[in-house]
């Protein structure tokens, strides 16, 4: 049952509809705000510490995405949860001066970090701070939207999907870069890094285990690739597919807007 669903069903029911924090079940309209905290708390040591708890791999991960995107010159680019704006400043780069980069993220601290390094490489991009779920961008604008481990945060994923879809133009790609899950004979190893080493590193680099916690837990509660690939279906997209990275600790999906 997708969360919109969930959501029916709570409000006939007169509760209060519910999501998952990691682990946790909050209230839907607490989530964005408990997300807000963590990464408020992470933002002026992100790079670093993905950097330290991937062993480098997200910057491997995020070169198969940009290539998958196929952004040429003159191209239009929305890269959603920016973050720190690395994938911003590669798009921004193949764009050239004749294209258009918009970098947008929800949260104000974190784009704040990424508009100092845009500024930092002379990286021609907008930036905005607006929620995936209710883009402020018009319908078929965008050759390309991506979305780099960001979705796995979002309350409503399917809006967000559907929001995507809707920005791009048709024959328009829709890319999510996510922690996925891995093969079998991995989980065990995973799952013990996940849940000791990443939120001792958490502790002693940044200041904050608890929210590496909560990261490590969001991964586990994020649907799996098939799941997600019927999502991406579902909110309108076509030929998706989806690509394994490091025995499924990542993966990546594409879904393609069809033609009207």
């Amino acid at each position: 049952m997708n969360e919109e669903k969930k959501t029916e069903l709570n409000a006939d029911s007169g509760q209060q509809a519910r999501t998952s924090f990691g682990y946790r079940q909050v209230p839907e309209d607490e989530k964005a705000e408990d997300v807000r905290h963590v990464f408020d708390s992470v933002a002026h040591r992100y790079d670093l510490m993905n950097d330290l708890l991937s062993f480098g791999m997200h910057r491997l991960w995020k070169r198969v995405c940009v290539r998958e995107a196929r952004v040429q010159t003159g191209h239009r680019v929305l890269d959603i949860a920016s973050g720190t704006c690395d994938l911003a400043i590669r798009f921004g780069h193949l764009a050239g001066a004749e294209g258009e980069v918009w970098a947008t993220d929800i949260n104000r601290t974190m784009l704040t970090e990424g508009l100092r390094r845009l500024h930092a490489t002379g990286t021609r991009a907008h930036v905005a701070q607006c929620d995936c779920e209710a883009l402020p961008f018009a319908s078929d604008t965008f050759d390309a939207a991506v979305v780099s481990f960001g979705l796995r945060n979002m309350t409503h994923k399917d809006r967000a999907l559907r929001e995507m879809t809707r920005v791009v133009r048709p024959g328009g790609r829709v890319l999510v870069l996510e922690f996925s899950r891995c093969q079998a004979w991995l989980r065990p190893l995973y799952d013990f890094y996940s849940f000791v080493i990443m939120p001792w590193l958490g502790g002693l680099i940044a200041g904050d285990r608890e929210s590496y916690r909560y990261l490590a837990e969001s991964i586990r509660v994020h649907p799996d690739q098939p799941t997600l690939a019927g999502m991406m279906r579902e909110a309108g997209l076509g030929d998706v597919r989806w690509r394994n990275l490091s025995f499924g600790i990542c993966a990546l999906h594409i879904g393609v807007k069809p033609a009207r």
